[in-house]
């Protein structure tokens, strides 16, 4: 695992945009539908924004119907971390990057198979690097 990424809160809001920071850094959302890799095809890996780390893989991203761009499972656990979230009527489960913290989405237990996992994550946590032709 990568060592740990720690800012002040002022050198994150110089490096993020604000829909960037709002998300990332204090645990908001994008509107279903309107993130750009919802619908999102391209192949590659996606990244933290915050940190460069790399989160999930294209080859496990599918359509949920949901809005959000969606995964089955991360690249490596050890990139990722969960947390206990209370924030609503009910309890989820949220989703960190493993190096830096920042919040990434939600991963939910109706996803398909191999995982059975929904990895629901916000575009705007997100950047994506396109695989080279080889």
């Amino acid at each position: 695992m990568a060592e740990k990424l720690v800012k002040t809160d002022e050198q994150w809001r110089e490096q993020l945009m604000q829909e960037q920071y709002n998300i990332t850094r204090k645990k908001g959302t994008e509107p279903a539908f309107t993130g750009k890799y919802w619908d999102f095809k391209g192949r590659g890996t996606y990244k933290c924004v915050c940190c460069g780390n790399e989160l999930f893989g294209s080859e496990t991203k599918f359509d949920s119907g949901t809005g959000w761009p969606s995964f089955y499972a991360p690249i490596s656990e050890e990139n990722i971390a969960t947390a206990i979230d209370k924030s609503l009527l009910r309890t989820r489960t949220e989703v960190l990057c493993g190096r830096c913290d920042a919040h990434l989405g939600h991963v939910f237990k109706d996803g398909p198979e191999p995982t059975g996992l929904r990895y629901c994550i916000n575009s705007a946590s997100l950047e994506f690097a396109e695989h080279k032709e080889q």
